[in-house]
């Protein structure tokens, strides 16, 4: 398969000038082979460029302007589509070439060192990892309920000692408050007893 470039060598535009360095060193910077075809030079070359462009993507005029990128008979596009395929790292499916392994578009495509796709490698070797396994809960966006449930029992727990503390805290001093009555009340009867005793005495 040979890419090829459609080019004006002697164009006096220099906005296709520089459309045309782009594509052309854009090329050579992945090494991808390709044969420049000069439409200046040979009217040859461009007929076959303007009758092998697409009807649908010629300019209104009617008349492609260069460059113009085919692989072998196929178009593949023009240096807008081109731009756009090199920003989205796709510039070998842009000009229908096997990604070489390593590159930026392999890796997004997914393709290791023998040209097949990493998942299905490791499906062949039985290398695909099952031992990975996302909880139920984390699955059903419940992650760590129960974990979060322990703690919602243990704080209960700890909240229910604490009432019984309280409670009974609050028993003792009842109880500490009667005790204090109680002996109020004893003590009242036995004070008026030895205050009798000692005037008895006294009168004696």
């Amino acid at each position: 398969m040979v890419i090829k470039v459609f080019l004006a060598s002697s164009s006096g535009s220099t906005a296709i000038k520089k459309k045309q360095q782009d594509v052309v060193g854009f090329l050579e910077a992945l090494k991808v082979e390709y044969a420049q075809l000069d439409i200046a030079c040979s009217e040859e070359n461009r007929m076959w460029m303007r009758q092998n462009v697409p009807q649908e993507k010629k300019p209104s005029n009617g008349i492609p302007l260069p460059p113009q990128i085919f692989n072998e008979e196929g178009y593949c596009g023009d240096y807008e589509t081109f731009f756009d395929a090199k920003e989205d790292n796709a510039v070998f499916a842009f000009l229908g070439l096997p990604p070489p392994p390593g590159s930026k578009e392999a890796d997004q495509a997914g393709i290791v060192q023998n040209g097949t796709h990493a998942e299905e490698t490791n499906a062949e070797n039985g290398n695909v990892d099952d031992s990975i396994e996302v909880p139920v809960e984390e699955r059903n966006g419940n992650s760590h309920s129960d974990e979060e449930k322990a703690a919602g029992e243990e704080e209960l727990a700890e909240e229910g000692e604490a009432m019984e503390e309280d409670e009974d805290m609050a028993e003792e001093e009842e109880a500490v408050e009667e005790t204090d009555e109680v002996t109020e009340e004893t003590q009242a009867p036995a004070e008026e007893e030895e205050e009798e005793e000692e005037q008895e005495e006294e009168a004696e």
